[in-house]
């Protein structure tokens, strides 16, 4: 499987892809070799971009600027998940818009399984092209961050919110403003 690796204002983000499209994406690790070491785990050979991922590698470049981005035209080759319901979830992620989150057990419901938001987040947390399937998008109960797989983990995620506009500072205090 082929491999590129993109230099953004996020950092280095890598992709591999086969004939049928996207296949994985990996988010900036410490530094390029090591987000290329991530991504080449196969063994991979590092390639030019193909004409199908170009307008894909320039999208992302205009995110990690700060631009809105909707990934949903991105080719992806998930042949290599087999399991329905992870099909499913990142189906129902990939529905989420710019700047939209969910919880994992909203995201489960809308995938069609209610009560099942831990699986839900196992199957985030093997998510195979994250950003173009939104997982950062999706909280734990109560909007609390929640986990997140990619190197820097929580802090990735916050990050990726924050360019989406998304907040999850201390909430406003429902008591009275005016002391009396």
């Amino acid at each position: 499987m082929p491999v590129a690796v993109l230099d953004t204002a996020l950092g280095s983000i890598g992709l591999a892809w086969s004939a049928g499209g996207l296949t994985r994406l990996s988010l900036p690790d410490r530094s390029r070799d090591a987000t290329l070491r991530r991504l080449r785990s196969d063994g991979a050979a590092e390639e030019p971009l193909p004409k199908m991922l170009v307008a894909t590698a320039q999208a992302i470049a205009r995110y990690a600027d700060g631009e809105t981005e909707a990934f949903d035209a991105v080719p992806l080759d998930l042949s290599d998940v087999e399991d329905a319901f992870r099909l499913a979830i990142y189906a129902a992620a990939r529905a989420l818009g710019y700047g939209e989150t969910t919880t994992y057990g909203e995201l489960a419901a809308r995938a069609g399984y209610p009560g099942m938001a831990r699986e839900a987040g196992a199957a985030l947390g093997t998510n195979p092209v994250p950003l173009i399937v939104p997982c950062h998008r999706i909280l734990a109960a109560g909007g609390k961050i929640g986990g997140f797989s990619a190197p820097g983990g929580s802090s990735t995620k916050l990050r990726l919110l924050s360019l989406e506009g998304v907040s999850l500072g201390p909430r406003p205090s429902t008591q009275a403003a005016f002391a009396f």
